[in-house]
């Protein structure tokens, strides 16, 4: 991977620069509420259905970015879990972030918003109250870094410039080319979530100035994981509960797994096999699945 100019590269192994986010896998309560929520508010489309799985993602393309489980008995709580605080799908440009504000507003759905300098965001819960982004980005070449940390901040989204860049044109749904663009993760401390993600994962860090919180990357991304700890006294998400089952990071090839896969083992974590891959806990049990592309 050749140099960045910004970002603290782990000690041993780092990921591939073409490392990518493939799905992410959530339990659910009532099955039928959450399609209905991710297909008519969201916009994605029903690409499977196997039982009680239901494989999500956006028109015109066949990557599943949302696998819906059926199982959780308990909405996910108000204040939080360690493990999920919110999944991000990364449109394509501003024009469909556009399309998809209008929408929200015309259909009356709540959200907030936020300009990240890197990005621009809105965000929502889903019927269990578990987290979304839908975002952005604004073009590499705008983003700024100051003594190799990336500068990403909160400030208010200019909402009418996003509008006025759909161009009046209504949205129809989750646009070819939509992906997992990054999830973010609470934790109970960013030290060990570092130890995890960083140093046995192999993620950069790339913001690391950001109010409880921490940015990882691979390939320069402005993050493809943020890990803050504003829920740092709330238990693990338990079992019955709405929750985050895992969340897929994509490697080139079979030989970056296995590289992946000894990073990890080195640092003394456990693995499990997992199609087309493996699968790790962090400390706090949120369950990453890294596999080839």
């Amino acid at each position: 991977m050749s140099p960045l100019p910004y970002g603290i590269e782990p000690p041993n192994y780092r990921l591939p620069a073409a490392t990518h986010l493939g799905r992410v896998r959530l339990q659910v309560t009532h099955l039928a509420t959450s399609v209905k929520f991710y297909t008519e508010i969201m916009g994605f489309r029903v690409i499977a259905q196997h039982g009680n799985v239901v494989e999500l993602g956006a028109h015109g393309d066949n990557r599943v970015i949302v696998e819906l489980h059926a199982g959780a008995t308990a909405p996910h709580p108000k204040a939080g879990r360690q493990g999920l605080f919110h999944f991000a799908i990364l449109l394509p440009d501003r024009a469909a972030l556009g399309r998809f504000l209008m929408h929200l507003v015309e259909t009356d759905v709540q959200a907030g918003s936020s300009d990240h300098l890197v990005s621009e965001a809105i965000y929502l819960h889903d019927p269990d109250g578990l987290g979304i982004e839908v975002y952005a980005d604004r073009p590499r070449a705008q983003w700024k870094h100051e003594n190799r940390e990336l500068a990403m901040t909160t400030i208010a989204l200019d909402g009418r410039g996003v509008a006025a860049a759909a161009m009046g044109e209504p949205w129809t749904g989750m646009p070819a080319g939509t992906v997992l663009g990054h999830v973010h993760l609470h934790v109970a401390d960013l030290d060990k979530g570092k130890s995890f993600y960083h140093a046995a994962l192999g993620f950069d860090v790339v913001v690391w100035s950001y109010p409880g919180a921490l940015f990882l990357s691979a390939g320069g991304y402005h993050h493809h994981l943020g890990t803050n700890t504003w829920a740092a006294s709330q238990p693990t998400a338990a079992a019955h509960e709405a929750r985050l089952l895992d969340w897929e990071v994509v490697v080139p090839s079979a030989g970056d797994v296995a590289e992946a896969r000894k990073s990890v083992v080195s640092a003394g974590t456990q693995t499990a096999d997992a199609e087309g891959g493996f699968s790790a806990a962090d400390p706090w049990g949120t369950r990453v699945r890294v596999v080839a592309a």
